[in-house]
């Protein structure tokens, strides 16, 4: 009886606190749908479109916990450029708005903490739902530590009854479900905006994050025939044969995307089935289909590589310290074993192993960034950060030193965050559907914020002199853009490479390849090239190593200049080291100049004093990681 009053406070208290919408707003049939059709579209994609896939409003159950009060609208008004004020108070707003964006909140539980909250407090029977309503009630700090207890719980699989209950929450899921969808389709603007559909699967086992963000490419006439598929009772295989089935019983299309890998203690990306036993070529081959691009860097750190992995990469330590601990709420410690699992590049080159020998590749997957913001605001500039959450937005003046283990163990700190992640999409236009379709065929990349323009082709003919004519005809008429595929034969491949500044931000230091392959013996090998630089002439390779471009950075001030580095590097590069019959991928790593992280302009602001680690921290080269372009023998 005590149970069923539970489920009745938290699923009877919905509709009152939807955010609310903006009613003068009509949604024409181009909006509601999925794009096709609506604009003039380019012969070949024609600029990367930036986005977020990974935002978090206060319809996740943590997010609203840890105090964010700002809704879908808010956050759709904010990425499309709008000032709109944070939960903390102040006003909020992009110096460049984005172009498309994907609200993922969680499935398990969507809503219930406001619903909680809402909830008249004799309803509430259970005692740990009860301590956690008065927790929220009482301040924003014991609010953010009822959230961190639940995190825990799910990560043990203590979550009281009432939150993993699927009939209780249904009816109230749907409501904000269908709701969200509406919101989406007012603010979806064929040819400026892109408002997708999508949401978060949280399976956590023992704490370890295996979390994907599923994306739709349809409008709400598809997207309103199903909910979102709750994660932490059930399987990834379930949530691809949910994707299936949704593309079988609507004719639309979802992908998934695996993000946070450095937090899943191995997990992510075993070279078995999850039960330990040899992995199958069917399921290698459903994985693949189902997750053609994985987040590779967000707030809560970068998962290309670790220094462990990677000890011949000079450049193999961004976004690492403090996230290399342990799993999210850090109970389970990271050993060094586990990593190999952890981490993008080291899954490629898995990737390429069980190909040789299953026949399908489940790692075969493109590369984008995004926030994990859980404020709505889908911020990725270190002079703009609005924090993880509302805890640690910047009217929190020590969030930088503070420690931010949400709330209950120290161990990371708020200047191991970084300032977010973006996705760029090589679209012919800004449509749900063209959006979609880069992911799918993986021609997308990720930057650890900045808005550089990069894009790469493989093929076997490029030469220098490309430049000087249509090159993107020749890229994609004679070779492949990032993400796809090319046969190995007797011929060297060949890359057509260009990387341009952000217009906004630093010069390039350098551009960089890094080859994952099979040797003849069958082993996992990697090499880092550099393949253009600035400044080549003064900066000559000496031992083997291209020397560092310097560092404009004033630690007193928070500023730098571009008097080094290059505002445009493009080359031709022929891999000198190709073996005939080889199996291998390319992917590029573009690297800035060094400029202030996100922490250092806090210390100048707020007059603060970082540790000695955070300063040594404080300055980092952004970069972007393209989609992978991959070399298999012939049959």
């Amino acid at each position: 009886m005590m149970r069923n009053w539970t489920k009745f406070a938290l699923a009877g208290i919905s509709a009152l606190a939807l955010s609310a919408c903006d009613s003068l707003m009509p949604v024409d049939e181009a909006q509601s749908g999925d794009g096709e059709g609506t604009i003039e579209l380019a012969e070949f994609p024609d600029r990367p479109y930036w986005g977020d896939t990974h935002l978090h409003t206060d319809n996740s159950i943590d997010a609203f916990g840890f105090g964010v009060r700002l809704g879908p609208e808010e956050a759709l008004q904010f990425a499309r450029g709008d000032t709109v004020t944070a939960t903390t108070g102040a006003e909020a707003k992009l110096a460049r708005p984005l172009d498309f964006l994907v609200i993922a909140d969680h499935s398990d539980g969507l809503g219930a903490t406001r619903r909680l909250y809402d909830a008249p407090r004799f309803l509430i029977q259970d005692e740990t739902l009860l301590r956690w309503h008065d927790m929220m009630h009482e301040s924003p700090e014991q609010s953010q530590l009822a959230i961190a207890e639940l995190i825990t719980a799910a990560a043990n699989g203590d979550l009281p009854e009432a939150l993993r209950d699927p009939e209780a929450s249904e009816e109230n899921t749907r409501d904000i479900w269908t709701t969200h969808l509406g919101t989406l389709d007012r603010y979806n603007t064929p040819g400026e905006f892109s408002a997708i559909a999508g949401f978060e699967w949280t399976l956590m086992p023992d704490g370890n994050n295996l979390h994907r963000v599923v994306m739709f490419r349809d409008g709400s006439d598809r997207t309103s025939q199903v909910l979102p598929f709750p994660g932490l009772s059930t399987t990834a295989e379930q949530l691809w044969d949910y994707m299936a089935a949704y593309a079988k019983d609507t004719g639309g299309q979802a992908l998934a995307i695996p993000h946070n890998s450095n937090l899943s203690n191995g997990l992510m990306f075993e070279m078995t089935m999850p039960d330990g036993s040899p992995m199958t070529a069917a399921y290698a081959a459903k994985r693949a289909a189902a997750e053609p691009v994985v987040e590779v860097t967000q707030i809560k750190g970068d998962s290309e590589t670790h220094p462990f992995l990677s000890p011949n990469d000079e450049m193999a330590g961004f976004g690492v310290k403090g996230w290399e601990l342990g799993n999210l709420p850090l109970t389970a410690k990271t050993t060094d074993d586990m990593l190999a699992g952890s981490y993008v590049r080291e899954a490629l080159k898995r990737g390429l192993s069980l190909e040789e020998q299953l026949g399908a590749n489940p790692y075969a997957f493109g590369m984008v960034g995004s926030t994990d913001s859980h404020t709505s605001l889908a911020t990725g500039d270190e002079d703009n950060f609005w924090g993880k959450h509302t805890g640690n937005e910047p009217a929190s003046e020590d969030r930088a030193v503070a420690a931010q283990n949400l709330g209950t163990r120290v161990g990371r700190f708020g200047w191991n965050y970084l300032a977010g992640g973006y996705a760029a999409a090589w679209a012919r236009g800004n449509t749900r559907a063209e959006i979609f379709d880069a992911f799918q065929r993986r021609e997308v990349y990720a930057t650890t914020g900045p808005r550089m323009s990069v894009r790469v082709f493989g093929g076997f003919g490029f030469e220098d002199a490309d430049w000087d004519g249509d090159w993107v005809r020749k890229g994609y008429s004679e070779g492949v853009p990032m993400g796809g595929e090319l046969t190995s034969g007797a011929d060297a491949p060949r890359f057509m490479i260009s990387a341009l500044k952000d217009p906004d931000g630093a010069n390039l230091d350098r551009v960089q390849i890094v080859k994952g392959y099979l040797d003849s013996a069958g082993e996992m090998q990697e090499q880092v090239y550099d393949v253009v630089w600035s400044d080549m002439e003064s900066r000559a390779v000496f031992g083997g190593k291209v020397p560092a471009v310097g560092d404009t950075v004033d630690r007193e001030a928070a500023t730098y200049t571009n008097d080094i580095g290059a505002a445009e590097l493009r080359s031709v590069w022929t891999d000198p080291d190709f073996a005939e019959g080889q199996r291998a991928f390319y992917y590029v790593r573009v690297l800035e100049i060094p400029t202030p992280r996100w922490s250092l302009f806090d210390a100048v602001r707020f007059g603060i004093t970082l540790s000695d680690e955070a300063m040594a921290d404080s300055v980092a080269q952004e970069r972007a990681y393209t989609s992978p372009i991959w070399l298999r023998p012939s049959a």
